[in-house]
Parts: C-alpha cells; structure tokens; sequence
C-alpha cells in the first residue's frame, strides 16, 4: 500500500481485507451454550431437590458445581474453546467468571504460588469483586438510610 495514497483509498483497502463477523451465527452460539449451561445448572437443581434439600442448599450446591466444571474444563483447556466457539454464551454465566480466575492462576504458575498464583489470579476478576462489593456496599448504606 502506497503511504500517499488518500484515507478513502486506505479504508477501502482494509474493508476488503478485513473478515466480516458472522453476527447471527455468534448469536446463535451464545444463546445455545449459554442456554446449555443454565439447563445443566437446572437439572442439577432438579436433583437435589429430588434428594430433599431446601431451596438454599440446592442453590449452593449447584453454584458450587458449576464453578467446579468450569475450573476443571479450564485446567484441560476445554473451556477456552468452548469459549471461542460460542463467546458470550459461556462468559456470562458463573462458569465464566471461575474461569476468569483459573486461567490467571495458571497462566502464571512458573512464578510461584505467592507472586505468581496468588498475586495474578484476580488480575481480570478482581476489578468486577473490588467494584461489585464496593457497589453493593454504598447500596446498603443507602437503603439503610432512606428505606
């Protein structure tokens, strides 16, 4: 590409050499993964409810193993996949958030369990704790004050 070439001439050239995104078939794929991803959720809702525990513990328990697979399917690399073919569908979920913090951790595990595990596994979730909690707080001291 000539650099004296016009804007115009340069933006047609990097339009014809830019992919186009498939935007429907990417929704598509969110909706279903995501959709996949809260059925699996459901069920196991379903299941301990069939065993006999409260509303409460079943909630739990299905938090507790949506994170466990999606920590376990990062350790495999499935995960990172899964996310690539279907984006936001698998992000969105809780499964995305405990892979936010898995793929850090291990990522830099060669520099150690302090500076390395423990120092860069919040580096992506922790600006969503630190302004979620911070939120949730500033909430609070206003609900206490006017409601």
């Amino acid at each position: 590409m000539n650099p004296t070439e016009s804007p115009k001439e340069y933006q047609k050239y990097v339009d014809k050499k830019s992919p186009n995104s498939p935007i429907l078939k990417n929704c598509f794929n969110a909706f279903w993964v995501g959709g996949l991803i809260c059925c699996i959720g459901q069920l196991i809702l379903f299941y301990c409810k069939y065993k006999g525990l409260d509303q409460t513990a079943s909630s739990t328990v299905v938090s507790i193993s949506l994170i466990g697979i999606a920590i376990f399917l990062s350790a495999i690399n499935v995960f990172n996949k899964i996310g690539k073919f279907a984006g936001a569908g698998s992000l969105i979920p809780i499964t995305g958030f405990a892979n936010s913090i898995v793929s850090p951790a291990m990522e830099y595990k060669s520099e150690g369990y302090v500076m390395g595990v423990g120092a860069k596994m919040f580096t992506v979730a922790g600006p969503v704790l630190v302004y979620g909690i911070s939120a949730s707080v500033i909430i609070g001291i206003i609900a206490c004050f006017f409601i």
